[in-house]
Formats: C-alpha cells, structure tokens, sequence
C-alpha cells in the first residue's frame, strides 16, 4: 500500500468489534456497531500530534471509507479525532 494523506488527515484502520460479550453471547453481525476506535497507518506531513502506530478514539460518523489492496480503511481530519490511547 502507497497511500499519503494531504492536507491534516491520517489514514486509520479501524480496530476490530468483539464478537461475543463478556457473558459468552455471540453478537450477531448485524447488530454490531463498527469501532470507534482504530491504529493510524499513515500520517499527512502537516500533521504534528499523531504519529504511525498511534492508537485513536473518532466520531462515529468521522472520516471517509476508503478500500486499499482488500482492506477498509478510513481518511480522518485531525479535528474529528477525539483523542489518542496510549
């Protein structure tokens, strides 16, 4: 993958949605969610907060879908990312 976002926007993968509760209930995928929360796979040069590897908290409707070599990923503006987990 050769993807540099322009601008103040990162790349993000988004993190996977567990698929069964604590209790052991399977969440069937329809009544899933999609995470909230992802890892930064690339990173615009104006940006100065977030770095590669970075763990990120986003809106749920934050960014725009983009599909890369078979992988979903998401174009986020620094100003929709909520915070950064560390």
């Amino acid at each position: 993958m050769n993807f540099q976002p322009l601008g103040k926007r990162v790349l993000v993968q988004r993190l996977e949605e567990a698929t069964k509760t604590a209790s052991g209930i399977i969440i069937p995928d329809n009544a899933k969610e999609k995470p909230s929360q992802g890892t930064v796979v690339a990173v615009s040069t104006e940006v100065e907060n977030v770095s590669t590897g970075d763990t990120v908290v986003f809106g749920k409707y934050a960014g725009n879908e983009l599909t890369l070599d078979g992988k979903a990923y998401l174009v986020i503006e620094t100003d929709d990312l909520l915070g950064i987990i560390k």
